[in-house]
C-alpha cells in the first residue's frame, strides 16, 4: 500500500472539518496558510458571504474544489416540496458550477414526515436524480451520491450502501458515462460486507469522491461525533486500496463532524492533526 506521505496535493479539507471555528474566508486563510491545496464547500458557509465573492475568494487562493456539499433531499410529502426541492437542486447545480467543483455531493433524503413508505421514498429520489442529471451534465458538473449509514434512512437519506447508489445509476445512466456516479465515504459504508465488491462495481468513471475520518467506539453522538482518522476503528487503508484498484487517484478529502473535539480546538491545530495523519495512517 502506498504512503500518502508523497501525494500532499491529494489532501482536500471539507469545510465541515473546521465549521464551528471559520466561516468562509476564514476557512480559505487557514487551509491555505496550512498548505493544503483542496477544499470542499459547504453552502450555508457560501450563502453567508454570497456565491461570487465565495468563488473569487477560492480562485485567488489557487485551492481547488474537491466537491460541493450538499444538494439532493429529493423527498417530500406534495408537489409543492418536491418542487421546492427541485428548485434547491437547480441552483446547487449553478453553485457547484460557478466554484468549480469536482462533483455536486447529494445526501438523498430520508422519508417525508409522517411517511413509513421506504420504498416510495427512494422512488422519489430515482425521480429527482433523473431530472437533475441532464441539467447537471448541461452545466458540466458531475453528480455524487453519498449513501449514509443505515441510521439516517428514515430522516436524511434513504440510499445507505454504494450498491443501492449504484443500482439508481444503472437506471439512469445505463451507459455509466460517469456524469453520476457515488462519494465514498468511509464513516457511513466501513461496515458493509458487500464494499469490496460494490467499489469494484462502480469502476473509475463511478469513482467520484474519496471522504475519511474514523468511526469512535464508543460513539457518543451518530451526526456530530466523528472520529479523527487513527482514532478509531476504520480500516482506512484498506478502503483507499479498494478504490485506488478502480484507478481513483483523486481527492481524499477530511470530513470530521466533532462537536466534543476537534471542533473545540484551534483550526491551525486541526489543520495540522490533518496533515500527520493523512501521511501516517490513511
Amino acid at each position: 500500500m502506498n504512503s500518502l506521505a508523497n501525494t500532499p496535493h491529494r489532501l482536500s479539507i471539507n469545510q465541515a472539518t473546521i465549521r464551528a471555528q471559520c466561516d468562509m474566508k476564514q476557512a480559505v486563510e487557514e487551509i491555505t496558510r496550512a498548505g493544503i491545496s483542496g477544499i470542499a464547500t459547504w453552502r450555508d458557509k457560501v450563502h453567508e458571504i454570497g456565491l461570487a465573492q465565495a468563488a473569487r475568494l477560492i480562485r485567488d487562493a489557487e485551492l481547488k474544489v474537491s466537491g460541493h456539499c450538499r444538494g439532493g433531499m429529493f423527498c417530500a410529502a406534495d408537489k409543492d416540496g418536491i418542487a421546492q426541492a427541485r428548485e434547491d437542486n437547480l441552483r446547487a447545480v449553478e453553485e457547484a458550477a460557478e466554484l468549480g467543483a469536482g462533483s455536486l455531493i447529494l445526501v438523498v433524503g430520508g422519508m417525508p414526515p409522517g411517511s413509513k413508505d421506504l420504498s416510495g421514498a427512494r422512488q422519489q429520489v430515482l425521480e429527482g436524480l433523473a431530472d437533475l442529471l441532464p441539467v447537471a451534465r448541461a452545466a458540466g458538473v458531475k453528480l455524487s451520491i453519498e449513501p449514509l449509514h443505515p441510521m439516517y434512512a428514515a430522516d436524511r437519506a434513504c440510499v445507505n450502501t454504494i450498491g443501492q447508489a449504484l443500482d439508481l445509476c444503472d437506471a439512469i445512466d445505463p451507459d455509466a458515462s460517469g456524469d453520476i456516479g457515488v462519494a465514498v465515504d468511509v464513516y457511513h459504508v466501513w461496515w458493509d460486507p458487500e464494499l469490496e465488491r460494490q467499489i469494484a462495481r462502480a469502476g473509475k468513471a463511478r469513482l467520484h469522491a474519496f471522504h475519511v475520518c474514523d468511526w469512535l467506539v464508543p460513539t457518543q453522538d451518530m451526526l456530530l461525533d466523528r472520529g479523527m482518522m487513527g482514532d478509531g476503528v476504520i480500516d482506512i487503508p484498506k478502503i483507499r486500496s479498494w478504490v485506488e484498484r478502480e484507478g481513483y487517484d483523486g481527492p481524499i478529502e477530511v470530513e470530521i463532524f466533532s462537536e466534543r473535539d476537534w471542533w473545540r480546538r484551534p483550526a491551525a491545530e486541526v489543520l495540522e492533526t490533518c496533515k500527520e495523519r493523512f501521511a501516517t495512517v490513511c
